[in-house]
């Protein structure tokens, strides 16, 4: 008995032996096989659909939600800004936390959030039940976008990551355009809640993937890590953005008209000082202010920022504009939702492959250059236009958006040692999606004020496109900025 079970021992004691000495290595130095590369990839895209399908196929039931529940335009906003100041604010959170808690367990348990949220909103009763279930959706999902990034980081190398996160970042598009598509035939047979139903379903095909093809091991789980964790900073850091949100948009939080309730502003500006002030002490802090010493995470940021601000603006009024103006039904708003998406799709991985070929600073500012005259161009169309006309715009918007999208990823990972890529990749989706969430609630707070005013629809539609557009001008000068090639 003792000769049989002593090579048993000694091959488990080799075995973890080899895995503790595989731990203590840098990941991209692991040699992961490319066909297991890219199968953990393709694992990784089911996930990621999940957050441009429920997105996209929400934006259709935008209209519906409107006047179902009687909302001027900054209430309608924040039917979207519900799900996205959660999302926006845990992506750092899931983003740090991967670095020592591990990746895969945290991409399964966030689709499970995020389904439990989906049923909330599916059933919601009033308009709270429905804001509280996307703000659940937000709470969930936030991880795949950072968790996504850093295991492609991980397991590829630095001439396949463009092409690599290029495939990855299609997926969404096409799952964007796909989304509208379905959901203007369910929203018009059995209204709003339709739109919410098929998330369920993605979300139980993202945890099989997951399981099924993602490897446990891929990231270092260091023990203790929950307690060391800067949970004070998340804390500050969350009150900070949504302080900002709140003063964005005050009259359906407090009655104060857009941008003049001084209360939230003074409490934003104290969180903020508090919140720079204690990462800056901290030795192990929740957001490392040193990325921002990278030249290309800083400038990559700034301009992801500026993209996503011009998009979710654009993305908020365009469904609005085609019913109002168009007068579509959700059918047919559910077509002309997937042009811009389905656009984007086409040219997400040509964008990697460019960046790879030539450098980031050119796809990202013909990409900033072609959304910001797209939405410019919708802001002079009057409402006698041919639909064309706007279809063509919204297909220019996509392919301009496509362009740059993994241009973006590759040159915000482009500096990033080893051992920051969690951290690297959550603050940087965050920073972008704050742009979307000051973009989407800013489009409805204008919005709505144009009508107050009692300037025509079709104005205050000019109006609001024209100022978003205004603001890529900012992301083309920023994108200049970046090293086409790290050094």
């Amino acid at each position: 008995m003792e000769g049989s079970t002593t090579p048993i021992l000694l091959r488990v004691f080799l075995r973890r032996k080899n895995e503790t000495e595989a731990n203590a290595v840098p990941t991209s130095e692991r040699a992961l096989p490319s066909h297991e590369a890219w199968m953990i990839l393709y694992a990784l895209m089911i996930p990621s659909t999940i957050m441009p399908l429920s997105s996209s196929m929400s934006r259709v039931a935008l209209p519906v939600l409107r006047d179902t529940f009687s909302m001027s335009a900054d209430v309608v906003a924040w039917t979207s800004s519900a799900f996205t100041l959660p999302y926006m604010i845990l992506m750092p959170v899931y983003g740090r936390l991967s670095d020592g808690v591990g990746r895969r367990r945290l991409i399964l348990a966030g689709i499970a959030i995020f389904s439990a949220g989906s049923a909330m909103a599916l059933f919601a009763t009033n308009l709270t039940w429905l804001m509280i279930g996307r703000a659940v959706q937000g709470f969930g999902i936030a991880g795949m976008m950072p968790l996504g990034m850093a295991f492609i980081a991980t397991v590829f190398r630095e001439g396949e990551r463009g092409k690599a996160l290029g495939t990855w970042g299609s997926i969404g598009p096409l799952m964007a355009a796909i989304g509208p598509f379905f959901a203007g035939f369910l929203v018009d047979a059995w209204g709003w809640r339709a739109a919410f139903a098929p998330a369920l379903l993605l979300g139980l095909a993202g945890i099989y993937a997951v399981r099924q093809w993602v490897p446990a091991g891929l990231s270092d789980v260091q023990p203790h890590f929950w307690r060391s964790f800067d949970w004070t900073g998340v804390l500050l850091l969350a009150g900070t953005l949504t302080l900002g949100l709140f003063y964005l948009s005050s009259r359906p939080i407090t009655g104060v008209e857009p941008l003049r309730d001084w209360r939230l502003l003074a409490a934003l500006a104290l969180l903020l000082v508090f919140f720079l002030v204690w990462e800056s002490r901290r030795a192990n802090p929740f957001v490392s202010l040193n990325l921002f010493s990278y030249r290309n995470f800083r400038f990559a940021s700034l301009c992801a920022a500026i993209r996503m601000f011009v998009m979710g603006g654009a993305s908020f009024l365009v469904p609005l504009y085609l019913v109002d103006i168009h007068d579509f039904s959700p059918g047919i708003l559910g077509l002309m939702l997937t042009v811009n998406p389905g656009a984007m799709a086409l040219m997400v991985r040509f964008g990697g492959q460019a960046a790879d070929r030539w450098g980031s600073r050119w796809p990202v500012l013909a990409g900033l250059s072609g959304q910001a005259l797209a939405v410019f161009f919708l802001s002079q169309l009057p409402a006698s236009v041919h639909v064309g006309v706007v279809i063509f715009l919204l297909a220019l918007q996509g392919l301009s958006v496509g362009t740059m999208l993994a241009a973006l990823h590759q040159a915000a990972m482009s500096e990033t040692k080893e051992d920051e890529m969690g951290t690297a990749a959550g603050v940087y989706s965050m920073i972008r999606f704050v742009g979307v969430a000051i973009g989407t609630a800013l489009a409805g707070v204008l919005l709505h004020t144009g009508l107050e005013r009692g300037l025509p629809v079709i104005e205050a539609y000019q109006q609001v496109f024209l100022y978003v557009a205004l603001a890529g001008l900012v992301g083309i000068t920023a994108s200049l900025g970046l090293r086409s090639r790290p050094g």
